[in-house]
């Protein structure tokens, strides 16, 4: 079993300076729709196709510390019959796993969600870890409308990201803990500030009496932004300056990194809020990205399902992660968009 000491080294290895996390764990329903946008049928094959284009990129690791898997690639080999665990580990990057098996509709509560997996979920963790993962992730979902989120739904998902958390650490696994609020929406990033904060007071609430330990946990949080609806879109420096205020105010100070969500940005505007938190000065954790859509959209439109793109498309991903790495120090610039070869 890992040592307390190893999961809080781990934990900040995956936070490293200059790397973050790439989330490649989509379900079933999910992986569909992003594949059958490209005109590709979704198939055990095609997805394995898909992840291992993600997954070789040669050159990977200088910039994605580890990368959260779905439970149907932790399992499987590329074509040529390796391992993609053994893959990930060549290229220096750590695996981990989604262990939530998705979120359904809250009984009595309309427009909102509750997360599911629980049931049996020790026995799957000491699975995972068998497999080769050294983390895991849960995801939880807040809305925001005129009347949501509840309290009842926000307390609800706190408390199962909290037994997620507690259950990983149990065996030895770094929990990254995921209370999405939502862009979908015409809120203000005034309410999303709101909402956002008494979404992770109430996560660190549950956390703390269910004896997680701070250290050995990292947060994937949405950043604080307008809804997609919002008539008053805010810049850049707003989204950062209202993001480190709001978490300043409620994450505590031994966790070791917050590793942020794209959560339906595009790609660039992702990693310019980054960037900007960087230029605003030193915070109290690592600031980093767990992205999935802002670091594989231009890649997946590129691949296509085509072997021949294979190598373009894993360009245009290496570049996305470079990107990424240069806004954790303040260092990404919009004229690096225009120029594959400043991966070099």
């Amino acid at each position: 079993m890992t040592t307390e000491h190893n999961l809080g080294h781990l934990a900040k290895r995956l936070v490293a300076p200059g790397k973050g996390v790439l989330a490649a764990d989509e379900s079933f329903s999910t992986i569909k729709k992003r594949l059958e946008s490209v005109g590709v049928e979704s198939s055990e094959t095609t997805r394995r196709d898909y992840r291992q284009m993600l997954i070789t990129t040669p050159g990977l690791g200088d910039f994605i510390s580890g990368i959260i898997l779905f439970d149907e690639t932790i399992r499987q080999t590329t074509a040529e019959g390796e391992p993609l665990l053994e893959v990930i580990g060549r290229q220096g990057m750590i695996p981990g796993i989604k262990v939530d098996t998705g979120t359904v509709g809250m009984a009595r509560f309309p427009g909102e969600t509750i997360t599911e997996g629980l049931d049996g979920l020790r026995g799957r963790l000491r699975e995972y870890r068998e497999l080769g993962a050294r983390f895991t992730k849960w995801r939880a979902v807040i809305r925001i409308t005129d009347e949501l989120p509840t309290e009842t739904c926000i307390r609800a998902n706190a408390h199962l990201l909290a037994r997620f958390a507690a259950l990983s650490q149990e065996e030895g696994l770094v929990p990254i803990v995921e209370p999405e609020v939502l862009m979908d929406g015409d809120h203000s990033i005034a309410r999303c500030h709101a909402v956002t904060e008494m979404t992770l007071r109430a996560v660190f609430d549950a956390l703390f009496d269910q004896r997680v330990a701070f250290e050995e946990m990292l947060l994937k949080p949405n950043m604080v932004i307008a809804g997609t609806g919002c008539q008053s879109q805010p810049d850049a420096a707003e989204v950062a300056e209202a993001t480190l205020n709001c978490f300043r105010r409620s994450v505590p100070a031994a966790v070791p990194g917050i590793v942020f969500l794209s959560g339906g940005q595009d790609e660039v505007s992702a990693t310019r809020h980054l960037n900007e938190m960087h230029r605003l000065g030193r915070a109290p954790w690592e600031l980093s990205f767990s992205y999935g859509r802002a670091l594989q959209a231009p890649a997946l439109n590129e691949w296509a399902g085509h072997h021949e793109n294979r190598r373009a498309a894993q360009e245009i991903l290496l570049h996305r992660a470079h990107c990424n790495s240069l806004a954790r120090s303040g260092r990404y610039t919009q004229e690096m968009e225009l120029d594959l070869c400043s991966i070099s």
